[in-house]
């Protein structure tokens, strides 16, 4: 499995046979200024900045909301949080997405507005990716994100939904969430290549580059 970011909450999961995109977004929010192919796409939540379906080829599934699904022997499962605190009365509702794809097990936890409930953690499972929102301000603090890692206890994090160059949009960087988790240096990967044999044993944080052009 290869993992790429193309920015914000917006993920390219490739498979052995299938080709997944998360939460896709336009160009005024840092990525998709050229059509991507995808096989599936998940939306957490219909804000322009998560749900820009036009920038994606290939006539793929498109997964809207909580349920369970399978498309070509991928396994998603979506679980009904919300935006914010206030049980959607601000930002509205958001869907956790479970991704079951070549024997590894993915969550992305879309624009997660609150803590997790101990049913909530039991609805997700056991998850070896973790794809977490850090940059706070619209979604989870750093110290939710924080307690969310050790609730879920994957074996790989890879932030999302923070400040980058290419993001105009009001959010914390990425540094204060690698600060709270003690880490100092880093190296961003331009690609995450995982197979169920190759996970760490202990948690990595893994920061992914976004692309340039």
């Amino acid at each position: 499995m290869e993992i790429s970011w193309l920015g914000h909450s917006c993920f390219v999961i490739k498979g052995k046979e299938m080709t997944i995109i998360t939460d896709p977004c336009p160009p005024d929010a840092g990525c998709l200024s050229n059509e991507v192919k995808a096989d599936i796409v998940t939306i957490s939540h219909f804000h322009t900045g998560h749900s820009y379906i036009e920038g994606i080829a290939g006539n793929p599934k498109q997964i809207k909301g909580p349920g369970e699904y399978e498309v070509g022997g991928v396994f998603i499962t979506g679980v009904a949080t919300f935006h914010d605190a206030e049980k959607g009365k601000i930002r509205g509702e958001n869907t956790i997405y479970t991704i079951e794809m070549d024997d590894i097990t993915l969550c992305h936890l879309g624009d997660l507005g609150h803590p997790l409930t101990p049913a909530l953690v039991e609805q997700i499972g056991v998850i070896d990716v973790l794809f977490l929102p850090v940059g706070g301000v619209s979604t989870i603090d750093v110290a939710s994100a924080v307690e969310i890692l050790r609730q879920l206890n994957p074996k790989v994090v890879v932030p999302m939904h923070y400040k980058t160059p290419r993001l105009e949009k009001n959010l914390e960087p990425v540094d204060k969430f690698l600060k709270e988790m003690a880490i100092q240096d880093f190296t961003p990967k331009p690609k995450l290549s995982l197979s169920q044999s190759s996970m760490p044993s202990g948690t990595q944080i893994v920061i992914l580059d976004y692309p340039h052009s």
